[in-house]
């Protein structure tokens, strides 16, 4: 008797690599951690050590240059497919998430990741020092300096 095989396990955590030193980093994840979650998001200093010693299959040099989701089942997505994976974990941007994981929609979703990795480049972003950046990013994204972005709630992409 033939047996079908064991489902995946089902994606519990995320863990988004992200550059604390970038701007829109900030604002990204700001606004990530501002939203229902249906899938609860963690943030880690990309290339940091901690970042290093818990996710060993990740290509840490080409997650500097763009954003990288690494799931508590091991799976990792970089780029278009990260930022769809994002959008996946919130409540509110669920159907938004499998409109752009469709072949009609992930166009879209490259285009959107592509304009943040040139921002990124363009800024220089994207390429810090490994070592200058912190270990852990567990505690709340720290304040613009003006106060705005602490009172502020982001507005969800249209």
């Amino acid at each position: 008797m033939t047996h079908p095989p064991a489902a995946a396990p089902p994606v519990t955590r995320l863990a988004v690599l992200h550059d604390p030193d970038c701007g829109l980093c900030r604002q990204l994840t700001r606004w990530l951690r501002a939203q229902a979650q249906l899938v609860p998001l963690e943030f880690v200093a990309v290339a940091s050590a901690e970042a290093r010693r818990r996710f060993p299959g990740v290509d840490h040099e080409a997650a500097l240059g763009e954003i990288t989701v690494v799931a508590d089942t091991g799976e990792i997505w970089r780029g278009p497919q990260a930022f769809v994976t994002c959008l996946w974990a919130l409540a509110e941007h669920r159907p938004l998430a499998h409109r752009l994981s469709t072949p009609a929609g992930l166009p879209l979703a490259r285009a959107a990741a592509f304009a943040a990795a040139r921002y990124r480049a363009a800024t220089g972003a994207g390429r810090p020092k490994p070592g200058d950046l912190p270990e852990s990013t567990g505690d709340p994204v720290p304040d613009c300096p003006d106060g705005a972005c602490a009172t502020a709630r982001p507005r969800a992409p249209s």
